[in-house]
């Protein structure tokens, strides 16, 4: 009786321990994601609408937020290609600011987390540098988020643009 009592309190034992590492994980889970939610679905407090008429390829296009905060982005090489270095540049003007991140992202397929935290190089000029993921289709539509983070909130100037693969004509 003796072995079966210990055999029935090791197998408690393996049951108990299996308990404990599978509540740690679930917790664990839980934890990250309440930490990763807001990185990745930020709160925005106000947002510029789309500018049908801005073509990045041409030039710099500038949003309004409220007819407050106007924001310029631009995009360099024009041709936006794919899978290279792209310089990015905003200005903004009429928002006292504590960072800008510019967060790329497919209309009509999920690309995943792609987002470019800028550095300030003046008073309301921001820089630096991302990259188009490569994607499957042969031209696919792309948006590209600034936010900007304020004492007063998150705001948004999203701007649209077209990625062909090489060697193909643009829509």
């Amino acid at each position: 009786m003796t072995v079966e009592t210990t055999d029935n309190q090791q197998q408690g034992n393996h049951l108990f321990l299996w308990l404990v590492l599978g509540v740690l994980l679930a917790a664990l889970t839980l934890v990250a994601i309440y930490k990763a939610w807001p990185i990745l679905f930020p709160q925005i407090s106000q947002s510029a609408e789309i500018d049908p008429g801005c073509d990045l390829r041409e030039a710099p296009c500038i949003s309004s937020i409220n007819h407050e905060v106007k924001v310029g982005f631009s995009i360099e090489p024009r041709e936006i290609p794919l899978v290279t270095p792209l310089r990015l540049a905003v200005e903004i003007d009429g928002v006292a600011v504590e960072r800008v991140e510019v967060d790329f992202a497919g209309v009509d397929m999920n690309m995943g987390y792609n987002r470019v935290a800028l550095q300030a190089v003046a008073e309301g000029h921001y820089e630096g540098e991302g990259m188009i993921p490569v994607c499957v289709m042969d031209s696919m539509e792309w948006e590209a988020k600034v936010l900007i983070t304020t004492k007063q909130g998150l705001l948004s100037a999203p701007y649209r643009f077209v990625t062909v693969r090489p060697g193909l004509p643009l829509p």
